[in-house]
């Protein structure tokens, strides 16, 4: 951050293209990389985009005070977790999802992640559970996230995980659904990442959400950062 002679903050930073965010939503949006080298953002750069968004620790005073000056608004927070793994996790009877489960699985995301920080005004009505719907999809099909697993009771479907791993140590959860099953599909995730010789699992949850909350510290996980996502 630097100031200006006016002591308006200026936003020292460079902005990404999105471009499938891009082309999913429909609106050209990019992404605020903060960094030493950058210059200032000229208003002409920050209105080339329709959307803009940026995440910020929720301790840097400097960085969120200086892109509410320039116009953001904040947008959601995001809580990031971590719990070590271990080798001793029983089978909680999850398996991998196929393409035959892709419409059950699109209408349990599409029912649970209706509200995030894809919702409107900054998107249509509906583009959060849309987008969440295609990345559950998207994760049987191994792209972005490497598998899904199920959880089945009678045949029907009760819940389910995806994961990828994301270096030789770590792996992260993309999404986790299901009504009162969090525990079984916590424990198949770290199962899953264990067995590939991971070291830490890693998830994120608004902060907003206490039963997902509750779910991953039950789990042994523990709080690592607190961000706020903000957007103009």
């Amino acid at each position: 951050m630097a100031l200006s002679l006016s002591s308006t903050p200026v936003l020292c930073a460079d902005l990404l293209h999105l471009e499938w965010e891009s082309g999913f939503f429909g609106l050209r949006t990019a992404r605020v990389n903060f960094s030493a080298s950058a210059g200032p953002l000229t208003e002409a750069q920050l209105q080339a985009f329709d959307r803009i968004q940026a995440k910020v620790n929720a301790a840097d005073d400097s960085h969120l005070d200086v892109l509410q000056a320039q116009g953001f608004r904040l947008v959601d927070g995001e809580v990031n977790l971590s719990l070590p793994l271990t080798q001793n996790y029983v089978d909680a009877g999850l398996t991998a999802a196929t393409e035959l489960d892709i419409p059950p699985l699109r209408s349990m995301a599409d029912a649970v992640f209706q509200y995030s920080r894809f919702r409107a005004p900054w998107y249509t009505p509906g583009a959060s559970a849309r987008f969440y719907s295609r990345w559950v999809e998207n994760a049987v099909k191994g792209t972005f996230d490497d598998i899904c697993l199920v959880l089945r009771e009678g045949g029907a479907l009760r819940g389910f995980v995806t994961l990828r791993q994301v270096n030789d140590n770590d792996a992260r959860i993309g999404l986790l659904a299901g009504r009162g099953v969090g525990d079984a599909l916590m424990q198949a995730a770290c199962r899953w990442s264990a067995e590939r010789g991971l070291t830490r699992l890693w998830v994120a949850t608004q902060p907003g959400n206490r039963a997902a909350l509750n779910c991953y510290l039950r789990s042994g996980a523990g709080i690592e950062n607190v961000a706020y996502w903000l957007y103009r």
